[in-house]
C-alpha cells in the first residue's frame, strides 16, 4: 500500500491535494490476467460520521464470494460532492487491511476519473492501493453521453471538456445504465469488459451489488446491537 498524503481536515486541503496527485494516475492496459475481482462500497448516515465499509472479493468465472472484509470508523471530514473520497478511503483502507485474499482488480461504487479533477474514489483509491481499479456509478458526477442501445452490453463514452472519461454501460435490457471509469492502472475498455463478466442478473454488477448488501448489514447490526 501507498501512503500517499496525510488525510486532510478541509474542503480546500483535500482539493490541493487532489491536484497534487492527479498526475500520478495511470489510465493503460491490464499487465496481467484477472482470477480474482473485489467490490468495495461504504454506508453512512448522510450527516453522521461513523462509516461502514466493506470488501468482498469474487472469483471472476464463477462469482463466487472467497474473501469479505468490514470496518467500522469514524470520519470528521464534510460530506462534499467530488470530496466523498476523503471520507471513504480512510475506512476502505482498514477493510483492506482485514482480507485474507488481495483481489487482482478492485471496483469500487463511484468513479474513477469521471470526475471534474480526474480524481474519483477509484481513482484515489488505485493510488494508495497500487493495482487496477474502476468505478461502476449509478449516477453521473460529470460528463455527457449519448443514450447507449437497449440491449445489454451497449454502452457510449462519457464526454467531459472534450476527453473520453468513461461509458454509460446498459448491464440489462432496458433499464438505465450503469456509468464505468478507469481508476488507475486499467484502461475503459477493460473495465467495461469486467462489469459485463460481473453479471449476477441485476442492474450493478455482482461486486458492488455484494458489497453494498454487506455494509448494511454491517450498519443494521451495529445500529441494533
Amino acid at each position: 500500500m501507498n501512503p500517499l498524503h496525510e488525510w486532510p481536515d478541509s474542503p480546500e486541503a483535500a482539493i490541493a491535494i487532489q491536484q497534487q496527485i492527479r498526475g500520478q494516475v495511470r489510465i493503460q492496459p491490464l499487465t496481467g490476467p484477472v482470477e480474482t475481482i473485489a467490490g468495495c462500497d461504504i454506508s453512512f448516515n448522510k450527516f453522521e460520521e461513523t462509516v461502514y465499509a466493506g470488501i468482498v472479493v469474487l472469483r471472476l468465472d464463477t462469482l463466487e464470494t472467497i474473501a469479505e472484509a468490514t470496518a467500522i470508523t469514524t470520519t470528521s471530514f464534510p460530506y462534499v460532492p467530488g470530496l466523498l473520497s476523503f471520507r471513504e478511503i480512510p475506512a476502505l483502507l482498514e477493510a483492506w487491511n482485514n482480507l485474507t485474499i488481495m483481489p487482482d482488480v478492485v471496483v469500487f461504487d463511484g468513479h474513477g476519473i469521471a470526475h471534474p479533477r480526474r480524481l474519483g474514489i477509484a481513482a484515489h483509491a488505485g493510488l494508495w492501493l497500487n493495482r487496477p481499479t474502476l468505478g461502476c456509478g449509478k449516477s453521473v458526477l460529470v460528463g455527457r453521453y449519448e443514450e447507449p442501445a437497449l440491449e445489454r452490453g451497449s454502452w457510449s463514452p462519457m464526454l467531459h471538456r472534450g476527453e473520453i472519461i468513461g461509458a454509460a454501460l446498459r448491464t440489462k435490457n432496458k433499464v438505465n445504465p450503469v456509468y464505468v471509469s478507469p481508476g488507475n492502472l486499467i484502461d475503459l475498455e477493460t473495465s467495461v469488459s469486467l462489469m459485463l463478466q460481473c453479471d449476477g442478473g441485476y442492474r450493478i454488477p455482482e461486486p458492488t451489488r455484494r458489497a453494498h448488501n454487506l455494509v448494511n448489514t454491517v450498519r443494521r447490526a451495529y445500529l441494533n446491537a
